[in-house]
C-alpha cells in the first residue's frame, strides 16, 4: 500500500493537477484580499482533497474487484464498466474533515452527520442495484431522504423566514411552512443534484461552482462554520473531478450525487438563506441554477406528458446538447459558463444588499 501511495504522489500528471488545484485556491483568496486569514481554509481544502484523491486508485480496484460498477445502456454514454465508489470516497474525505475541523460538536453537528450517513447509504444501495441491473425503488430513497431532511430541520437548521426590504422587517413564516419548505428545499437540491448527474465531471463541476460562490457569500455574510462546509466539499469534489473527468475513470453514483446534494442545501439553509431578504433569496437559487431550472422543467415536462416525475428518461439539458451534436467536453463548458454567470448574477445581488 505505501508502494501504491508513492506511485500516485510521483506521478507526473497528479503532480500537475496538485498544483493546479492550489493555484485556484490561492486565485480565489487573491481575488478577494483574504490573505493569510484564509490559511486554515486553504488547509482544510487540501486536507480533504487529498484524502479523496489518495483513497480513489485503491476504492476503484476493490470496486472492479467485488463487481460495483455502473454497466453501460442505452441510455448512457459510457462503453464500458465503470466502478461506483466516486461517491464513498467524496464522502470518507469530507467526513474527514468535517470530524477534525467544524466546532462546536453540538445537535446541528450531530444532525448534519447522522443525515449524510442516512443519505450516502440509500444512495449505496441504489447504487448497488444498479450495479445488478436491477432498478431501485423510488419511495424508500425519498422516505430516507425525507428522513434526514427532518433530522436536520429538528437541530435548527430551518428556513425561519425573510426580511423585508422594505420596511427591513424580519418575517417569521409559520412553524407548518417553516417545515415544509426546508424539507422540500433539502430533498430538491438533493434530487436535482443527482438528476444532474449524467455526463462525466458535470456534477462534479456544477458542485464546485454552486459551492465556491456558497463560500463568498458566507465569508460576505462573516460565517464561517458555512464556509468551512463549502471548502470541504469544494476539496472533496476537486480531488473526486481529477478521475472523472472525461472519459471517467470513476462514477460518484447515487450516494454521491445525492450526498452533495444534501449538504449543499444545508449550506444554503444554514448560510445564504440566514437573514435574507425577499430578494436575496434568489442567491442559493442562482448558485445552483442550472440544476434547478432545468430539473423543474423535467419535472413539469414528465407531469404534462404523463410519465412518472422519477422515471429517468433523456430530457435533462446536457441529453439533448449532446442529440444536437456536441460532444461531452462542450456540453459540460457550455453548462459549466451559465452556472458561472448565474453564480455571479447572485454575487451581484450579494452586493447590492437588496
Amino acid at each position: 500500500m505505501v508502494e501504491g501511495f508513492y506511485s500516485i504522489l510521483i506521478n507526473q500528471n497528479n503532480i500537475f493537477y496538485v498544483c493546479y488545484v492550489y493555484h485556484y485556491i490561492n486565485t480565489i483568496f487573491d481575488f478577494f484580499e483574504l490573505g493569510r486569514d484564509m490559511m486554515k481554509y486553504t488547509a482544510s481544502l487540501l486536507m480533504v482533497f487529498l484524502v479523496v484523491y489518495l483513497l480513489m486508485p485503491f476504492l476503484k480496484k476493490y470496486s472492479i474487484k467485488v463487481g460495483f460498477v455502473d454497466k453501460p445502456t442505452e441510455r448512457k454514454n459510457h462503453k464500458e464498466p465503470i466502478p461506483l465508489v466516486g461517491g464513498t470516497a467524496i464522502f470518507l474525505g469530507f467526513l474527514c474533515g468535517y470530524v477534525f475541523l467544524i466546532r462546536p460538536i453540538d445537535r446541528a453537528f450531530v444532525s448534519i452527520l447522522i443525515g449524510s450517513f442516512l443519505i450516502l447509504i440509500i444512495g449505496l444501495v441504489d447504487d448497488w442495484y444498479k450495479a445488478r441491473g436491477v432498478e431501485f425503488p423510488v419511495w424508500p430513497r425519498l422516505l430516507v431522504q425525507t428522513a434526514a431532511a427532518v433530522i436536520v430541520y429538528s437541530s435548527g437548521i430551518v428556513f425561519y423566514g425573510f426580511t423585508n426590504p422594505f420596511s427591513e422587517q424580519y418575517i417569521v413564516l409559520p412553524v407548518f411552512l417553516q417545515f415544509i419548505l426546508t424539507i422540500l428545499w433539502l430533498v430538491g437540491v438533493t434530487t436535482v443534484i443527482n438528476w444532474s448527474d449524467g455526463m462525466d465531471g458535470l456534477a462534479g463541476s456544477l458542485t464546485a461552482i454552486a459551492g465556491s460562490t456558497l463560500f463568498v457569500v458566507a465569508l460576505a455574510k462573516g460565517q464561517d462554520d458555512s464556509a468551512l462546509l463549502c471548502v470541504l466539499v469544494i476539496g472533496a469534489v476537486l480531488g473526486f473531478l481529477r478521475y472523472n473527468r472525461h472519459p471517467a475513470q470513476v462514477f460518484m453514483g447515487d450516494s454521491g450525487a445525492n450526498f452533495l446534494g444534501f449538504i449543499l442545501g444545508i449550506i444554503a439553509l444554514d448560510g445564504a438563506f440566514k437573514q435574507a431578504t425577499f430578494v436575496s433569496i434568489l442567491i442559493p437559487i442562482l448558485a445552483l441554477g442550472v440544476p434547478i431550472f432545468d430539473n423543474i422543467f423535467v419535472v413539469i415536462r414528465r407531469f404534462i406528458n404523463g410519465q412518472p416525475i422519477y422515471k429517468a428518461d433523456a430530457g435533462q439539458i446536457h441529453h439533448r446538447l449532446l442529440s444536437y451534436g456536441y460532444n461531452q467536453k462542450q456540453v459540460v463548458a457550455f453548462l459549466c459558463l451559465i452556472s458561472l454567470c448565474l453564480s455571479l448574477m447572485s454575487i451581484i445581488i450579494l452586493l447590492l444588499k437588496v
